[in-house]
């Protein structure tokens, strides 16, 4: 197993990439419009732990990147994790993982699988 304390970032940031486009989207907002995330998202994360809430976002990449159920079976999750996942994204977002949208948020399935479909 890797130890990755050794590989010390700045911060507990990382390299505060994300960090420094939520300011940036923040003080777009305070000019333009009101910034919808914080509407959105609070509410989940006080019903639901923000743990969980990451969780299931990252269950929809994975569900999208990789084909849906039996993708994600194909690369060794369990079959009942993979419902009790859908039950419980059903049960936050209101929807299948494969009907559910996330606004500004989309899989470039060439680019993550490292195909750029060239017949080259």
């Amino acid at each position: 197993m890797t130890d990755f304390r050794s590989d010390r970032m700045p911060s507990n940031e990382g390299l505060g990439r994300a960090r420094a486009a939520w300011d940036a989207y923040l003080r777009w907002g305070k000019k333009h419009v009101q910034p919808v995330t914080d509407p959105v998202v609070r509410p989940l994360a006080m019903r639901y732990s923000a743990n969980k809430v990451t969780q299931l976002v990252g269950f929809w990449v994975m569900w999208h990147a990789y084909g849906g159920y039996q993708g994600l079976i194909d690369l060794g999750m369990a079959p009942t994790t993979v419902y009790r996942n859908v039950k419980a994204f059903r049960t936050l977002f209101g929807q299948h993982p494969d009907e559910f949208e996330f606004d500004g948020l989309s899989i470039d399935l060439k680019a993550w699988h490292g195909t750029s479909g060239d017949a080259s």
